[in-house]
């Protein structure tokens, strides 16, 4: 039974996990999107955002905690240095987890997690385009189409002839 078992155990001892939680985090900072399996980037996502939430405020003692989880200089830099600027006003999920499908190979079912203030292409999307969206209804071009070019063709007609 796994009563009371909160996280994933990934099938690994738990130094295994903590070195492969270490490493898909590094990745994460530097590349701020990776594709992995659906479990580990769910295991991950727990595992990431206190440390992000830790870079918001900088001081050392701070900067000594994130470094004990991801023991990489330059990962601890980018994190305080550049992400915390972005999320700074975030509350929170600073992460997104998007199914891509299933792995060739064994079948396993892969995930895309990045971090949610660095996809240029969903923040620049609305700002772009600044028309209001409207719905638009489909017509049937058979009947009321057909009858109302009909009407347009009459009416423009006798107008004609006036």
């Amino acid at each position: 039974m796994r009563h009371r078992k909160k996280f994933n155990h990934l099938g690994r001892k738990k130094a295994h996990r903590k070195a492969l939680l270490t490493n898909l985090s590094i990745a994460l900072i530097t590349h701020k999107r990776i594709f992995t399996t659906l479990a580990k980037a769910k295991a991950l996502r727990p595992f990431i955002e206190p440390i992000i939430t830790r870079s918001k405020v900088n001081s050392q003692h701070n900067r000594r905690i994130v470094f004990s989880y991801l023991q990489n200089k330059e990962a601890t830099n980018e994190l305080f240095n550049v992400i915390a600027d972005k999320v700074a006003d975030r509350p929170g999920g600073y992460t997104r987890v998007i199914k891509t499908g299933f792995r060739q190979g064994d079948g396993a079912e892969m995930a895309m997690i990045e971090l949610v203030d660095f996809n240029e292409l969903l923040l620049s999307t609305p700002a772009e385009s600044g028309k209001k969206k409207t719905r638009r209804r489909g017509r049937k071009k058979s009947g009321s189409a057909a009858v109302a070019t009909t009407t347009t063709t009459t009416e423009t007609k006798k107008e004609e002839e006036e």
